[in-house]
């Protein structure tokens, strides 16, 4: 018998260099799409599947992120006083849903350095890694694709998407079996290899960023040396585990969004307004408007 996913680990000590001067003062994953900051996509993806234990890893200057989270009495009475009911439901709504835990990493030293500095808030027990970056849209959600995987195999789980050829220097690639017991788009993962080239590369199947992990992977990390750079890679942690246990691969349904690079987050803005009832029409005139090749489909 499986033990449930309960906790959902959000890494946010990241500088956000790639976005300054916009994230100079204000931390990346409040950057906002439409109406919501970045992040905030992550935590209901997985409010809607089912975990409300959400663990976020933040560094100095990310105050906004837990202003976000926490309840706004003043902001609240102000909306209700007016009247304005949407509003207010919509505010408390994320708030109501999820308890909220927040660990400092102090240096931001990697990704498996910051699932690392979780270890005493995750316990004995599986857990989810989302990072914000990646803004997936999905039905099912792409984590509720991957806790029915980890449920069938009893075992950690990596999501992974094809991708280009020409791009597979950009990601973790993953080397792969198929089974047909494992069903369509499972695969049970030999290898993993970053950022390889192009001749190197083992597949096009790549690893984003969700990941459904066990609590072997923390004697996994503090056993991870650091690479070049001195960070603690999380790849190379995995790839320490597969000696001990199989993991999985789970290629998720869906359409990903990479918003950690600004040609990513200005696509993702586009998307999500046409996918807004109240803005599609308008935003799709005013976009037809500017006479883009081809227009807007």
């Amino acid at each position: 018998m499986t033990t449930a996913i309960r906790k959902a680990v959000f890494p946010a000590a990241g500088l956000g260099t790639r976005f300054l001067p916009a994230t100079k003062a204000q931390p990346k994953e409040m950057l906002v799409l439409v109406d919501k900051p970045v992040i905030q996509y992550g935590v209901e993806e997985a409010v809607e599947s089912g975990v409300h234990n959400i663990v976020i890893v933040t560094g100095r200057g990310k105050n906004a992120i837990e202003d976000h989270f926490d309840a706004a009495v003043e902001l609240e009475t102000f909306l209700e006083q007016r009247g304005k009911t949407e509003q207010l439901e919509e505010i408390r709504k994320i708030t109501r849903l999820i308890e909220v835990a927040y660990v400092r990493q102090g240096e931001p030293l990697g990704l498996g350095h910051a699932v690392l500095a979780t270890k005493n808030l995750v316990n004995d027990e599986p857990f989810a890694v989302i990072l914000g970056d990646d803004v997936i849209d999905a039905a099912p959600p792409a984590l509720k694709q991957m806790i029915d995987v980890y449920e069938r195999v009893n075992g950690p789980v990596l999501a992974v998407e094809r991708v280009p050829t020409a791009d597979v220097s950009s990601y973790g690639i993953v080397a792969v079996e198929e089974s047909a017991d494992l069903g369509t788009g499972v695969y049970r993962i030999r290898d993993l290899v970053e950022k390889p080239s192009r001749e190197a590369a083992p597949s096009n199947l790549a690893i984003i960023g969700r990941y459904i992990l066990t609590p072997d992977i923390f004697p996994a990390l503090e056993e991870t040396a650091s690479d070049a750079t001195g960070e603690i890679q999380l790849t190379d942690g995995i790839r320490h585990l597969l000696q001990t246990r199989p993991v999985y691969a789970c290629e998720i349904e869906g359409t990903r969004h990479d918003t950690g690079n600004k040609l990513g987050f200005l696509k993702a803005v586009v998307y999500f307004g046409l996918r807004r009832p109240d803005l599609a029409e308008p935003f799709r005139r005013y976009l037809e408007s500017l006479k883009l090749d081809g227009g807007v489909s």
